[in-house]
């Protein structure tokens, strides 16, 4: 668990964070089945978890959570930036805004430091789920739900401690 500690928000969970864990358990296995049938993830999911992630940090500093903004921010605009490199270059939308956006959020909710633990285990994540997937099974794989994994796997590490207490 020390391991990860850089990762995570340096501010420690509060009641509110506990309180909004299912609810975010809830929204990105939603999210994930929205992503498994039809490859997208809608905004109706993602934009209300990224503000719900900054009011979060808000509450937990009480100040201006820098960590969390510039986790959104640097969360979505890698991977916006990334699936437009790729589209103009092959033409082809392999990384899209859904994505872009639960990055974002994923940010929003464990502050910029999260975001490189959590693209790493999203994609070994994703290419476990690759490798299992049928030889003549072609097409997409969708993204959502390894990175929703990784988002929730690292937000209940952060939660642990409190979370401890009670169990």
């Amino acid at each position: 668990m020390d391991q990860i500690a850089f990762f995570l928000p340096q501010y420690g969970p509060t009641w509110l964070d506990i309180a909004a864990t299912p609810v975010l358990i809830c929204v990105l296995a939603w999210l994930s089945l929205i992503d498994t049938k039809e490859l997208r993830l809608p905004d109706i999911g993602t934009i209300p978890l990224i503000a719900a992630g900054v009011f979060l940090a808000m509450w937990r500093q009480r100040d201006i959570p820098f960590d969390a903004v510039l986790g959104a921010f640097v969360g979505f605009g890698l991977f916006a930036a990334i699936g437009a490199y790729y589209f103009k270059k092959r033409g082809i939308e392999a990384l899209g805004l859904g994505d872009a956006k639960l990055l974002g959020a994923a940010g929003a909710w464990l502050g910029w430091q999260a975001l490189p633990l959590i693209v790493l285990i999203a994609s070994l994540f994703g290419i476990g789920l690759a490798t299992l997937r049928s030889q003549n099974v072609r097409g997409a794989i969708p993204f959502g739900p390894p990175l929703a994994l990784a988002f929730i796997l690292l937000w209940l590490a952060f939660c642990a401690p409190i979370m401890g207490r009670w169990f």
